[in-house]
């Protein structure tokens, strides 16, 4: 990971910071940059009267992206670089499971919606079609069960419809700042 915190720095501070310098790019194709996918996902987690850990969720889960200087080369390369799991990992130094999991479960439960949902493939953007075919493509009945029976999968599948329709090119969100009280609110003690 290319992204460290010193010891002093507010976590919401770094985490505006690696925001607003890298969250101008490209979002894998689509016609949204990653910044903007994240405060539309946000923005929706908010409509939906969601708590702030999953508010942050929504906002963070594809940090991944961010700070992994490799994540577009592999993606380029037709290569997973697995963001979630990166996601996760940076974001635990600072925020429990409740915001954690549903971060490292959303490409899952991609893979689950595919699995149980028989309209849901047709509605995936084209790069969320060819990004599922490198995470592993839909789960079969047996991994179904199991992921769905994992404590915030439900909220995972929830991150991930949000994830879906937050690619709305002239979507009017909330500025950033505004979800600093929710990221806040989700801090580890």
């Amino acid at each position: 990971m290319s992204v460290q915190m010193t010891a002093q720095a507010d976590p919401v501070d770094v985490i505006f910071e690696i925001l607003a310098r890298k969250g101008g790019a490209d979002y894998g194709g689509e016609c949204v940059s990653q910044l903007q996918h994240a405060l539309q996902c946000a923005m929706l987690a908010e409509q939906a009267g969601s708590p702030a850990p999953l508010i942050t969720a929504a906002l963070l889960h594809d940090i991944g992206h961010l700070i992994d200087a490799q994540a577009h080369q592999m993606r380029d390369s037709g290569q997973d670089a697995r963001h979630e799991v990166q996601a996760e990992r940076y974001l635990k130094q600072w925020f429990g499971p409740d915001v954690t999991q549903p971060v490292r479960l959303h490409v899952d439960a991609k893979r689950y919606l595919c699995a149980t949902d028989i309209a849901y493939w047709d509605s995936l953007s084209d790069g969320s079609k060819h990004s599922l075919e490198m995470q592993g493509g839909p789960f079969d009945r047996a991994e179904e069960l199991e992921f769905i029976d994992l404590p915030y999968a439900r909220d995972a599948v929830m991150l991930r419809r949000w994830d879906d329709m937050a690619k709305l090119r002239d979507a009017v969100t909330p500025p950033l700042e505004h979800f600093r009280q929710h990221i806040a609110a989700a801090l580890l003690g």
